[in-house]
């Protein structure tokens, strides 16, 4: 089976099979083999159609009788999303946001591990905070390149987002996830993701209002 390359699916469509997969790994769990279109586009608020769409796109089609294998999609996803030798993760600013994110994520995906944190913070730095090893942020450029950490995921003062973004930046990372209040521009090689949880609540605050 081709595999399509991740640069041509929709980053909707690459959020979206992520979801999938995590409804499909709880599946296995409570022991299916198949589901259905229908199954996972209820489990996900959308239409059957989006789901056979997004999965016509990275070339898998299940059968009417029996629906899709659960374990062959969540390899073929896998296989889509995953870095086969793995990618590795930085956590920016140890406060209650990033000792969280920390705690949760440690652990839930195979091919993605979070390698590092940084801080400010003199009481923070070199020492172990929620598994991982805390350094101080002006060692960006040493800890960076020798632990091969690609992605950042950003939880700063939000005064500090645009310093500290253009140092992380500098140092080699190649993509950013974005918790902070403060938008950020960055260089066109730079991936960014921006996750603005005010943003969020004022949409469902609409859709509530509205409803």
């Amino acid at each position: 089976m081709k595999i399509k390359n991740t640069y041509e699916l929709p980053g909707k469509t690459v959020e979206r099979l992520s979801q999938y997969r995590r409804i499909l790994f709880n599946s296995i769990a409570e022991g299916k083999a198949n589901v259905y279109s229908h199954e996972l586009a209820r489990m996900m608020n959308l239409t059957p159609v989006q789901v056979r769409r997004d999965l016509m796109l990275i070339g898998y089609s299940g059968s009417q009788s029996k629906g899709y294998v659960i374990k062959d999609l969540v390899a073929l996803i896998g296989k889509i999303i995953d870095s086969d030798q793995g990618q590795r993760i930085a956590i920016v600013g140890m406060g209650n946001l990033g000792r969280a994110i920390t705690s949760y994520f440690t652990g839930k995906r195979e091919k993605l591990s979070i390698a590092a944190a940084f801080d400010n913070d003199l009481q923070k730095t070199d020492r172990i905070i929620a598994g991982v090893p805390c350094h101080h942020i002006s060692k960006f450029k040493e800890v960076i390149p020798a632990e091969n950490i690609g992605i950042a995921i950003l939880t700063v003062a939000p005064e500090a987002t645009h310093e500290v973004a253009r140092m992380l930046v500098e140092s080699g990372i190649k993509g950013i996830l974005n918790y902070t209040s403060v938008p950020l521009s960055l260089p066109d090689h730079i991936f960014l993701e921006e996750y603005d949880i005010v943003t969020s609540l004022e949409k469902l605050a609409f859709l509530v209002k509205e409803k």
